[in-house]
């Protein structure tokens, strides 16, 4: 059967010179990352469980594994599959990424991707339209323990709570990318179900929890915006 997603705690306390930690009990392996193409949710979940972005225990024991780390004070998980070049996005700039959007919860964990679909998620760094996790993936924090994405870089986050779509756990949550109070990214209503997966879980006021948030994310570039 499908095996669930175990996560360890993230330690309470923080301090400006720790380090990441290593869950080295989580392994993601680079061929489960965005550069494959993700299953459709109608395969079993047996097999997703295996073969897709999620991490799996099963990867802890192959030599391509990479292990994810965890920022001590925001519980933020990273790990990067390609180190980009360049300079890293500012707050302010215009920032373009591509994005595979999976949940630690579900039959059917796999959400949503952008890849190969020419539509890449942009908005601009800072603006409040996108979700706290992705910003914080992309910017980093040296206190956290989190470096920078660069340009043409491949990063795996899981997003706790707090910081993905907590805002719209309320009723008549603006849940639709580009209306005034939503924040994304959302999928699009028309794409296979990926919207109505996507809302049972980070749009919906009736369920108690919302679950950890998985992406992988590639970042394409930070054009400064001119006024």
């Amino acid at each position: 059967g499908t095996r669930s997603l175990q996560l360890p705690s993230s330690p309470s306390t923080t301090s400006s010179t720790t380090r990441p930690n290593n869950d080295a009990a989580i392994d993601i392996s680079r061929r489960t990352m965005l550069l494959q193409p993700m299953k459709q949710a109608i395969i079993p979940a047996t097999i997703i469980a295996s073969t897709t972005l999620l991490p799996n225990p099963s990867y802890a024991a192959k030599p391509n594994g990479l292990p994810l780390n965890t920022a001590p004070s925001s519980g933020l998980k990273w790990a990067d599959a390609k180190i980009g070049s360049g300079a890293p996005v500012q707050n302010g700039d215009t920032t373009t990424i591509d994005y595979s959007m999976a949940s630690t919860a579900g039959r059917f964990p796999q959400i949503y991707t952008t890849k190969d679909k020419g539509t890449p998620y942009r908005w601009k760094m800072g603006d409040g339209t996108t979700i706290s996790g992705i910003e914080l993936a992309i910017l980093g924090n040296e206190q956290d323990g989190i470096p920078p994405m660069l340009p043409g870089g491949i990063r795996r986050v899981i997003v706790p709570a707090d910081l993905g779509y907590y805002a719209l756990k309320v009723p008549n949550a603006k849940c639709e990318e580009g209306k005034e109070g939503s924040v994304g990214p959302i999928p699009p209503k028309d794409d296979g179900g990926a919207y109505q997966r996507w809302g049972q879980f980070y749009c919906n006021p009736r369920i108690p929890y919302q679950p950890d948030l998985v992406l992988d994310i590639k970042l394409y570039s930070g054009k400064k915006t001119t006024s």
